[in-house]
């Protein structure tokens, strides 16, 4: 980390907005299957404010509906790093232009347009965008992220920002959870995990233990400017002065993202909304962040005396607080490991191999946290069973394969995909080989079979004039595509943010104005590779 600091001071970093900065948002509060990669920089609830690159640099790629990021702007800079801007109402005329050409080019309307380093030069405060609510966003706001261009891992924009950034307020801790090891450990008489309070920062209940026993925190960062919460930048875990775990968030392989549901305790997330993140490692968890002695963080209370237990946690400022309480190792009796199913009994770290009638599954290695017995349910289903291998939800690292076997006869299996049912279903896709269909699945709690679809999706006209809205359905696999003719020349329709339209405007498409009447083409494709082709006449 000092080192990409010492690069950074030489390269200057300003703020993207110019007016003061308040946070919705920090970087790397945990979420369900990824941590949050940027800050969310607040806009005072509008759109259309001035976007300014944060340093000198290029414009070296702009996506448009990509990742949830709706427009976003990719700016390259010295010393290693690339700054990103999301959820964008407008591009500055030159980058707008530049992703016109490329969407004109390929017929698309989603676009990811790469630059050279002399096509799009910027500098420190240039207005490069205005910020809107475009992609996954839920209310208008700049979502800026810095990578390492070379690594392309996520950093802590506010390490490099922090000047423009008011923070003079201490994270604070609401409770600690108490997770014994499954026959190895009890808390408090019992061998399931608890949650206590902090009704102060140093607790004068007394807690007893025995035997190996972990501890995961609820906690929060706050900043004076705001009533947001936001994520905990450092934390650390020390047991009689000696340090047993820590962690920074200031540095995020973006492929390990989903290693977030293994430092939280994500079915407790599931139930209460809350995340308790472990100050220990599970074995199957690598995220590099997170640092632990060589019992990976759990503490054997294995003495009958009073062990001090000491949390510190503290912000991207900081400032920091800490927690403390005792527990006392009173000698009890430990309940011993439960039985498993060993051939149910799945491996962290091997590839395991699991089949059912009518089903395959694969498990790489490292994609578990830890080593996990499946509970298996089927049921029948239309065009294969259902298949679900854990009773709640259970997300894998990266990913397995399933493969699915057909049991009745279609017309055309190409047109066989994978789903699973995350309230309506879900398209995985699939790839068909005698009688089988194989996807990537990535949650072994979800229900999963085999669907069809070959029927195209829906198109129809919502309106017309210098303006043309269509509006586009697909009931099954989903919405694929689509591009647009007028007299045989491609023109381009855009998305109506948080709509199923997409609309047209005729003066800004090479068509020429004469008042007569010209062909319209549109054609939709689906994920099945269904095509609707619908047309019509507009005049213009």
């Amino acid at each position: 980390m000092l080192g990409s600091l010492f690069l950074a001071a030489l390269l200057h970093f300003t703020s993207p907005v110019n007016y003061d900065i308040t946070l919705a948002g920090n970087f790397g509060e945990p979420r369900p299957h990824h941590f949050h990669g940027g800050i969310d920089v607040k806009t005072g609830g509008v759109e259309g404010k001035a976007i300014l690159s944060i340093a000198d640099g290029y414009v070296s790629r702009v996506t448009v509906g990509l990742y949830g990021f709706g427009n976003a702007v990719y700016v390259q800079h010295p010393g290693g790093y690339t700054s990103v801007y999301c959820h964008l109402k407008r591009f500055s005329p030159q980058i707008a232009a530049a992703v016109k050409r490329w969407q004109y080019q390929h017929q698309s309307y989603s676009a990811d347009v790469r630059l050279k380093a002399t096509d799009c030069p910027v500098s420190e405060g240039q207005v490069i965008a205005t910020s809107g609510n475009t992609g996954s966003s839920q209310a208008p706001h700049l979502h800026l992220e810095i990578h390492d261009t070379k690594t392309w891992n996520m950093l802590d924009p506010l390490d490099y920002l922090k000047d423009y950034v008011a923070d003079k307020m201490p994270p604070q801790a609401h409770g600690f959870m108490a997770c014994p090891v499954q026959g190895e450990g009890v808390f408090n008489g019992g061998s399931n995990k608890q949650n206590f309070g902090f009704s102060s920062h140093h607790l004068q209940r007394e807690f007893y233990a025995w035997g190996k026993v972990g501890f995961a925190l609820w906690a929060n960062d706050y900043m004076e400017a705001t009533y947001n919460h936001y994520g905990i930048r450092y934390t650390q875990l020390k047991v009689d002065g000696r340090e047993v775990f820590w962690s920074d968030v200031s540095n995020i392989p973006v492929d390990m993202n989903r290693l977030v549901n293994s430092w939280g305790d994500y079915a407790h997330k599931l139930r209460s909304n809350v995340w308790y993140l472990k100050s220990f490692v599970e074995p199957g968890n690598y995220l590099p962040m997170l640092h632990a002695d060589e019992n990976r963080g759990i503490i054997d209370f294995n003495e009958e005396r009073d062990y001090q237990v000491v949390y510190t946690i503290g912000d991207f400022a900081n400032n920091t607080s800490e927690y403390s309480f005792t527990v006392r190792g009173r000698r009890q009796a430990l309940p011993g490991q439960k039985s498993v199913n060993a051939m149910r009994l799945m491996r962290w770290d091997r590839t395991n191999y699991y089949n059912l009638p009518g089903m395959r599954l694969r498990i790489p290695t490292r994609q578990l946290p830890d080593n996990v017995e499946l509970r298996p349910l089927m049921r029948r289903g239309t065009y294969s069973d259902v298949y679900r291998f854990y009773a709640t939800s259970y997300p894998l690292f990266t990913g397995a394969s399933v493969s699915l076997r057909c049991k009745q006869h279609v017309a055309d299996p190409s047109k066989l995909y994978v789903v699973c049912h995350l309230g309506s279903p879900k398209y995985l896709g699939g790839v068909y080989k005698d009688g089988w269909v194989t996807a990537t699945i990535r949650d072994l709690g979800v229900d999963y079979e085999l669907a069809y679809d070959d029927q195209p999706p829906l198109v129809n006209m919502v309106s017309t004039g210098e303006q043309i809205t269509i509006g586009m359905v697909d009931k099954h696999s989903g919405l694929r595509s689509y591009k647009a003719f007028i007299d045989d020349e491609f023109v381009l329709f855009e998305q109506v943010p948080k709509s199923q339209w997409v609309r047209c405007k005729l003066s800004e498409t090479p068509v020429k104005k004469n008042g007569k009447m010209h062909r319209l083409k549109f054609i939709a494709t689906d994920n099945q590779q269904n095509q609707r082709t619908f047309e019509a006449l507009v005049k213009y």
